[in-house]
């Protein structure tokens, strides 16, 4: 998850072929992430069989990022994350030019991941999608929107150390020192450790593309509190980009 280095003699993808792996990725995280929440916690229906819980969507996250860090790394170099973009840039690994149509690309893919999954909700039993979005559609907040009750003070900060020690494992797993094979899987297991701390705060943004997919179709007032799934996640990831480029250089 982190602009790759090109074999001497090949030539880099596109920009426009980095973008539409950057959709996928997207679209991939938010079917996997949002959608295990959606269908396999009860959360949408009453139904208990199938359960996983926040272990089961904790894992879901992760893998999706270790899916998507493989199938599409590659390409884009696999951020499928606008924090992820902007702490890269942060660390001097990503250039300014390409961050605004990462980030675009990124909003897009969750935006059409989160509407394929509202798809399948309007095909279950009578009343789920309503259900669905009336409980959230797994969207994030604070205060009554929380999961455990945490205010405004604590979603800022937790979505910040989160993503923070999220960015940073990233930062660390694909310098120049690390062994570039594993850095998939280290930076997927993070993401699962990270939303085991986040969910009960915030429901776990770690990512603002994630947070507005969830909320076009929350139905729960996910909109007026938005504002802090894109500013402390994106916070988080700069911080700990410019730790990487001033105190853990790899240069």
């Amino acid at each position: 998850m982190a602009a790759k280095t090109v074999p001497a003699g090949a030539s880099s993808p596109s920009l426009t072929k980095a973008l539409v792996a950057e959709v996928l990725g997207t679209f991939v995280l938010v079917v996997g992430g949002v959608g295990t929440a959606l269908f396999a916690t009860g959360a949408a229906n009453t139904s208990v069989n199938g359960t996983v819980g926040w272990l089961g969507v904790s894992l879901a996250f992760g893998l999706t990022v270790v899916v998507g860090a493989y199938a599409f790394g590659p390409i884009s170099g696999g951020h499928f994350n606008p924090a992820v973009t902007v702490g890269l840039w942060a660390a001097g690994r990503f250039p300014g030019g390409k961050v605004g149509p990462y980030i675009i690309a990124q909003i897009v893919g969750g935006a059409i991941g989160s509407s394929v999954l509202y798809l399948v909700c309007l095909g279950g039993k009578a009343g789920f999608a309503e259900a669905a979005r009336a409980g959230g559609f797994a969207s994030n907040g604070f205060g009554d929107r929380s999961p455990g009750g945490f205010g405004l003070g604590a979603a800022m900060l937790g979505e910040v150390l989160v993503t923070f020690i999220f960015v940073a494992v990233i930062c660390g797993a694909t310098s120049k020192i690390a062994n570039a094979g594993l850095a998939g899987l280290a930076i997927g297991l993070t993401l699962t450790l990270m939303h085991l701390v986040a969910i009960p705060i915030t429901n776990a943004s770690i990512n603002p593309a994630r947070s507005i997919a969830a909320a076009l179709y929350a139905g729960n007032g996910a909109w007026p509190q938005i504002w802090v799934f894109l500013i402390f996640p994106t916070l988080g990831g700069a911080l700990a980009g410019l730790l990487f480029r001033t105190v853990l250089t790899d240069n």
